[in-house]
């Protein structure tokens, strides 16, 4: 209870401290992962000796938790000040309005760093539950957004799969975001607002939502490498639970029932490894996207094809992708050229909306933002089981891409 009292200087001191070890953290964090963050970074960053930071917390894994849990209550605090609006599109504009709002303050230094949630479950149990416990608190929450008598039509595992949607849209947001001036934030939240709420289908298409069976984009191994498949999924998989430095050689030998002796015969070091998952990735992408544009009939049906096919195939046996949050732990000289991949696999998807624009199949929309909006969909994936379980291959596509293709109020 307030009881009136001012607080005192040194309490102020010790607040301020705290915060500051929090940013310094939370940008390390962002970058290195759990595993890859110490302590002594940490102090080194705020200019303290690390029996400074012990102080506030005691071991790095407290740390690594507060970080996510004050990621957590800014998040909170968007959601609880955008549910005020009268209805579900004005909450949403309101929600993406002030999370931009706070990553434009960031970038100009003007607030600490937020925080990316991709590790939370790198956390050593009972932080892990407590961090996860607070995170689907905020996703339920997120969940009113499509709660109410216009979204009867929908089911549990409909609105699911849309707050995992939503919520992934504006958390990955951060990877493209800074391709842009914060001078262009409120037409970037307009051209967002406008995907999420009326899609990428031209009012009034029938039949919008109706994607070809592509072939299997799965790379074909050189012969007698056919074991090569095997250890790059076990490899993706791995790394995507756990993060790049979170998933050690041991930890990927084991997997694969290897010894690290046989795990280097076939890996210069754990950074060719992540190479080669990534470009799998970008191979898989790619092989979509060509297949879809030399099957379909209009470029609408090739961005419906392309995307149900690599959504269902994050829930395959050769699933998932590797998520995207992997480049920032690599070195700088590799970073670049995945990004670069990355990249083209985004300009590809955004020629393809371009082309559609043109010819009338596809509404007129930023075809670059909404390729990114693609490729955030794309990551998500890969984790949509956790939020819809017992979910089936065959369902993914209509649950994850279609919502974003055709509107995330749509039926």
């Amino acid at each position: 209870m307030d009881d009136g009292r001012i607080a005192s200087p040194a309490t102020e001191r010790y607040a301020k401290k705290k915060e500051a070890i929090l940013a310094a953290a939370t940008a390390i964090l962002n970058r290195q992962g759990v595993k890859g963050m110490t302590l002594a970074d940490v102090a080194a960053k705020v200019g303290l000796i690390t029996t400074s930071v012990t102080y506030y917390y005691r071991k790095k894994d407290d740390l690594a938790a507060a970080c996510f849990m004050r990621g957590l209550e800014r998040f909170d605090a968007l959601v609880t000040e955008a549910a005020k609006a009268p209805d579900a599109s004005a909450r949403l504009l309101k929600f993406l309005d002030l999370y931009l709002d706070l990553n434009r303050r960031v970038r100009l230094g003007e607030a600490a760093p937020l925080t990316s949630f991709t590790e939370m479950r790198a956390l050593k149990e009972p932080l892990r539950g407590s961090v996860q416990g607070a995170f689907n608190d905020l996703f339920r929450r997120v969940r009113g957004f499509f709660e109410g008598p216009e979204f009867d039509h929908l089911d549990k595992r409909d609105r699911n799969a849309r707050t995992h949607l939503l919520l992934e849209q504006v958390f990955w947001s951060s990877s493209w975001l800074r391709r842009y001036d914060t001078d262009d934030y409120g037409r970037v939240r307009d051209k967002m607002y406008d995907i999420l709420v009326n899609g990428l289908a031209p009012k009034g298409m029938p039949d919008a939502w109706a994607p070809l069976a592509l072939p299997d984009p799965t790379p074909q191994s050189p012969e007698g490498q056919e074991w090569r498949e095997t250890f790059l999924v076990a490899a993706t998989r791995l790394i995507n639970q756990r993060g790049y430095r979170g998933a050690s050689v041991e930890d990927i030998s084991a997997q694969l029932n290897v010894t690290k002796g046989s795990f280097y015969h076939h890996h210069e070091d754990k950074d060719a490894l992540v190479v080669e998952c990534f470009e799998r990735t970008f191979a898989v992408t790619r092989k979509a996207q060509i297949d879809a544009r030399d099957l379909a009939k209009d470029s609408w049906q090739q961005l419906s094809s392309a995307t149900a096919a690599l959504v269902a195939y994050q829930l395959s046996d050769h699933g998932p992708l590797l998520r995207a949050s992997s480049m920032g732990a690599l070195p700088i000289e590799i970073r670049t050229e995945m990004a670069q991949g990355y990249a083209r696999g985004s300009e590809r998807f955004a020629a393809i909306i371009s082309d559609g624009v043109a010819e009338g199949s596809v509404r007129a929309v930023d075809p670059m933002i909404a390729a990114h909006m693609i490729n955030s969909m794309l990551n998500a994936a890969a984790s949509l089981g956790i939020w819809v379980p017992g979910l089936e291959r065959e369902e993914a596509a209509r649950l994850f891409a279609r919502p974003l293709l055709t509107g995330l109020f749509s039926n």
